[in-house]
């Protein structure tokens, strides 16, 4: 592996030499999947499979996991730490979900849902692959906020993500769970009192229901502790929506194309269980590196208290929590008394 200069303040995730053979045994490999005619769910709870889908997938008994989340190649070439995916033909690339995507929907549960993820190259390819296998619900669009610029065309800055199920008429789905807590830019009361909206220290807030499109998020950069060097790697906030939403505390989030592990972190933090299938060695354990992590560190950047706060919302609270203290400091101290407290403000999101 190429070790890359970073500034000192750069937080990227990286592989250290000495902890390549732990972190390379907590990974299952293709002997080990052939070692036994069948395997049972439970061999492939919270594991990360290093191997190729199209070998790994044989193994994973059908009806398997609650929620399916996939975010595959899309059709452009890419470079994927060596392993080069090459931009094709419409028709050519419908071929290749075709040759994978079915096995992907038998390991679903006759009630469980699935996401995948898609650009606007290859949305309508996603759209004809789901609708042969699944119900359609709807189409998540979010906006990435990043991505270069172009002179001869617009730039890419959204993404879709496919929402679909086995049932339409079973299936889990908790808005409740994914709440949105937006500023209030034009505060309206009633009788004097807030209407629809809640007055606090902190600022003035309302608390809504999410649609279909989300701009609350941001792709993992460089100051981020959830960054890695994964080329395509998807916010933890994004994949906390999906699983918050669509499964319940102990369910299995599968997610054939794993890269540096996203779906598996966040299915932990939340209490769920995980499987993953991620075909490169370095992203594999990657994964399992953020795994470990997360058994100190349940944080997700951008939620807290059981909802979601927009774009850069917390750094507001940050900073008036900041100001706060700085106020208190700057008082003359006086002498406690038994029966006085310290009195601190603490940020809901010390971690971020």
């Amino acid at each position: 592996m190429k070790e890359k200069i970073r500034a000192g303040r750069n937080r990227t995730i990286v592989l250290e030499e000495s902890e390549l053979e732990g972190l390379r045994k907590r990974l299952l490999i293709p002997k080990q999947l052939e070692a036994s005619e069948k395997l049972t769910s439970d061999f492939f709870i919270n594991k990360t499979i290093n191997d190729d889908l199209f070998h790994a997938i044989n193994f994973i008994p059908d009806n398997f996991a609650d929620l399916i989340i996939i975010d595959p190649p899309y059709n452009l070439t890419k470079n994927f730490n060596g392993n080069v995916f090459n931009s094709r033909t419409i028709e050519a690339y419908d071929e290749y979900l075709a040759s994978w995507f079915p096995l992907v929907c038998r390991k679903l549960k006759q009630n469980g849902s699935l996401y995948i993820c898609g650009d606007w190259k290859c949305t309508a390819s996603l759209q004809r692959a789901v609708e042969k296998e699944l119900t359609i619900m709807n189409r998540i669009t979010w906006q990435r906020e990043k991505g270069r610029g172009a002179k001869e065309n617009w730039k890419n800055g959204m993404e879709d993500i496919w929402f679909a199920v086995k049932n339409p008429k079973d299936y889990y789905f908790n808005v409740e769970a994914v709440k949105v807590k937006r500023r209030v830019i034009a505060p309206y009361r009633v009788d004097g009192k807030p209407k629809d909206w809640d007055e606090t220290e902190n600022g003035n807030y309302r608390i809504t229901y999410p649609s279909n499109f989300w701009d609350d998020i941001s792709i993992p950069f460089w100051s981020m502790p959830e960054n890695t060097d994964h080329p395509t790697q998807k916010p933890e906030k994004l994949y906390a929506k999906l699983i918050l939403a669509s499964s319940k505390s102990g369910d299995i989030v599968f997610d054939p194309f794993l890269g540096s592990g996203t779906a598996s972190v966040v299915a932990k933090k939340l209490g769920r269980r995980y499987c993953g299938i991620e075909l490169n060695e370095e992203y594999a354990m990657l994964a399992e590196k953020r795994l470990q992590m997360a058994d100190d560190d349940k944080t997700i950047q951008g939620y807290g208290d059981g909802v979601f706060w927009e774009r850069n919302s917390t750094e507001l609270v940050q900073k008036r929590n900041r100001e706060q203290n700085q106020k208190q400091e700057s008082q003359p101290k006086q002498k406690k008394t038994k029966k006085q407290k310290d009195d601190g403000t603490q940020s809901l999101f010390d971690n971020e």
